[in-house]
């Protein structure tokens, strides 16, 4: 997608209510690190697909679980971002890792709706996701994937007090 954020919302929706499984910051930011591709491509104009190798599951799923990896030790600081948004956090290699991977392939199996130029299941040149939805219906949903993320959110954020609150 042209924009990196639309991809939050569908991302968000479907780690939040896994949490206890899927490192939230490394599934959601994975979008970012796979957008990388597109925006080194337009920047320097290489003779390159705008969608390239790391949109695929096989390389773009090794680029999201190094990803994960080398986020790892920073999740100290990805601990205080999450407390300061009030949401718990249990960072562990192993999730960090699968979270980035499986980031990765969502944001493919979205892309691969909307790219021609994808071949997400490289080596192989085809792309059974082209067309599924129109542009229109992707951008849609992935639009009205933030309603129940920020709903989700608000829930959990609720519930959690810091140290120095107090209930009313």
């Amino acid at each position: 997608m042209p924009f990196t954020p639309f991809h939050f919302g569908p991302h968000a929706t479907a780690a939040l209510p896994v949490q206890r499984y899927v490192d939230l910051p490394i599934f959601i930011l994975a979008n970012v690190v796979v957008d990388f591709e597109p925006l080194l491509t337009w920047t320097f104009r290489p003779d390159y697909p705008l969608h390239g190798y790391c949109h695929t599951f096989l390389l773009g799923g090794l680029l999201g679980a190094l990803w994960g990896a080398v986020a790892f030790p920073f999740r100290g600081q990805i601990g205080r971002a999450m407390a300061a948004l009030r949401l718990p956090y249990s960072p562990g290699f192993w999730k960090m890792v699968l979270s980035g991977l499986l980031g990765v392939w969502l944001h493919v199996l979205f892309d691969g709706m909307l790219y021609p130029e994808m071949k997400p299941f490289w080596p192989l040149s085809v792309n059974p996701f082209l067309g599924i939805l129109s542009m229109w219906a992707v951008y849609v949903v992935c639009a009205l994937c933030f309603i129940p993320a920020f709903a989700m959110y608000r829930s959990m954020a609720a519930g959690k007090r810091g140290p120095t609150e107090t209930r009313d």
